[in-house]
């Protein structure tokens, strides 16, 4: 009996040390990812601010060939929107909407992924002589919950390589012109 008490006291313990460790951790977390590209801003641009050309890059388009893609809003910038459904977990279903939009500069989208969560992810493009340097990044807020704070620790080895190969399939297809 005695030696269950102390069990349970160390369990009661490492409980305790998660839930408070947590709330040491950061809440929102940033994932980004850079490329440089051979070409003008103004070559790269039409490739993130229009969600139907990002099926030329996506780095998860590839993982379901029977994605179901539908697009509302205009073609391009402010308002276009895609959702996506798909049976591969590594696909998801969710929904993308670009909120901000400057002409060969940045684009800023809202992603909600469901029972997943939402995020928002963001393009700078920066010209660098005859090239232009692209960032990609993704924010997540993670709430205040424990296992989300914890996941946090996770975020960049979960989507870093797959924001890695879209931008050198980005690269690629501006870069093939």
């Amino acid at each position: 009996m005695r030696i269950l008490k102390w069990l349970l006291g160390i369990i009661v313990v490492l409980v305790v040390v998660f839930g408070a460790g947590a709330y040491l951790l950061p809440r929102e977390i940033t994932v980004e990812r850079s490329v440089s590209i051979d070409a003008a801003p103004n070559a790269v641009f039409p490739y993130v601010n229009s969600l139907k050309a990002t099926q030329e890059w996506s780095p998860w388009l590839d993982r379901d060939p029977n994605v179901q893609l539908s697009f509302t809003g205009p073609e391009a910038g402010v308002g276009a929107a895609m959702s996506w459904s798909s049976d591969n977990p590594q696909v998801g279903v969710g929904r993308q909407e670009i909120m901000a939009s400057v002409e060969n500069q940045s684009v800023q989208s809202a992603l909600d992924f469901g029972d997943m969560g939402t995020a928002e992810a963001a393009f700078e493009l920066v010209g660098a002589g005859a090239a232009t340097d692209v960032t990609w990044t993704l924010v997540v807020d993670m709430g205040n919950s424990p296992v989300g704070r914890w996941m946090g620790l996770m975020m960049d080895g979960l989507v870093g390589a797959d924001y890695e190969q879209g931008l050198s399939n980005l690269k690629s297809v501006v870069e093939g012109g």
